[in-house]
């Protein structure tokens, strides 16, 4: 049975231990939160009745941290951390039964550890909600930054194709009234680069959603099928296997045929460049209630934090200079959103990159 002037120096170093509790909270750096449980821990430590003795074991979704390495079988004390009102970890403090019983408890420590471990989930509560701030502005930054890009590049696209069809044109009439065939070559050049201009104009057409559609009723399975079918040689030379599954036999959708073939061509075609030889592209589509689901997973590198804001921006590539222009993702993006849908980047555990792409059932 614990003294009066016990009593009162348990209470002291009780409410000692809550305003440092509450300090370390107040200047707590949520990059180096790990920390700041490890100091709540020892403030905690320190409260109890027999501080030397005691052992704290802190663990929740994140972090697991304990005053000891090695911490013997415990009477011990244990309260929840809640964040947004579901059980997110718990405190337990404890003695070692070789020496203590519940006893020596006294009920002023659970109260004080009930209200640590409240001040803990309010913590983490903050965490979340300043993580979620940060992503949702990341997201709409880019949201912005995609619309004016789409704003520019339809600008360009639509002022470089009278003049693109200007030198096809007049390119064709000079070549009917040409005899000499090093000037007819040298004529094909050009007409050969305005055509290839003409294309990249059409990409650009594709990411600002400018092309017109054609919308109908189809079925994705055949689809898919024809376009592994068209990459078989690729698949083949660069020794990249694949596996195909569908959730039903006939997955309907409301979709332009050729724009849907250009996001799988791209999509996959990528995936391949991407994948170390003797490695899998792993492809899947599910039919679920309000949409169609197709997600592509690769092998390969994956994409780096600093890339993954900015790969669905035209003109970004991280392939070597002549190996790609940097519109592939970008008109997927494009055509994607044409079609009300969505499409996100993760990886793909252990290594590589998934895209998944969803389309509305319209």
């Amino acid at each position: 049975m614990a003294t009066t002037g016990e009593k009162l120096k348990e209470r002291i170093k009780e409410l000692t231990c809550l305003y440092e509790v509450t300090s370390i909270i107040v200047n707590c750096d949520y990059n180096q939160l790990e920390t700041s449980l490890e100091a709540i821990v020892d403030c905690l430590k320190k409260a109890m009745r027999y501080d030397e003795a005691a052992y704290v074991s802190l663990s929740c979704d994140q972090y697991h941290v304990t005053s000891a390495s090695i911490i013997p079988e415990l009477v011990s004390l244990k309260s929840s951390i809640k964040v947004f009102n579901k059980i997110d970890g718990h405190i337990t403090v404890g003695y070692p039964t070789t020496n203590f019983t519940s006893e020596d408890f006294l009920k002023e420590e659970l109260t004080l550890l009930n209200n640590v471990s409240l001040a803990i989930g309010n913590l983490l509560e903050k965490k979340q909600i300043r993580e979620n701030e940060i992503a949702i502005k990341r997201q709409v930054e880019r949201s912005d930054r995609l619309n004016i890009l789409g704003e520019i590049t339809a600008g360009i696209a639509h002022e470089l194709n009278t003049p693109l069809a200007n030198i096809l044109g007049f390119a064709e009439l000079l070549r009917n009234n040409l005899t000499d065939e090093n000037a007819i070559r040298d004529l094909d050049k050009i007409v050969d680069s305005a055509i290839f201009s003409r294309e990249v104009v059409k990409k650009l057409m594709f990411f600002t959603c400018e092309m017109p559609q054609q919308m109908g009723e189809l079925t994705v399975n055949p689809i898919i099928s024809d376009v592994l079918n068209l990459l078989d040689l690729t698949f083949k030379k660069s020794k990249v296997n694949y596996a195909l599954s569908f959730n039903k036999e006939n997955i309907q959708l409301k979709a332009d045929s050729i724009q849907l073939t250009q996001v799988l061509f791209n999509l996959i075609m990528n995936a391949i460049y991407f994948s170390p030889p003797n490695t899998t592209i792993t492809i899947k589509v599910k039919e679920l209630a309000h949409e169609v689901r197709i997600s592509i997973s690769d092998e390969g590198p994956g994409i780096s934090k600093v890339n993954e804001e900015k790969i669905f921006q035209p003109f970004f590539t991280t392939k070597p200079v002549g190996e790609g222009s940097g519109l592939g993702l970008s008109v997927v993006h494009g055509i994607v959103k044409s079609h009300k849908g969505q499409i996100t980047y993760s990886q793909n555990k252990p290594k590589g990159a998934t895209f998944v792409v969803n389309f509305p059932k319209l």
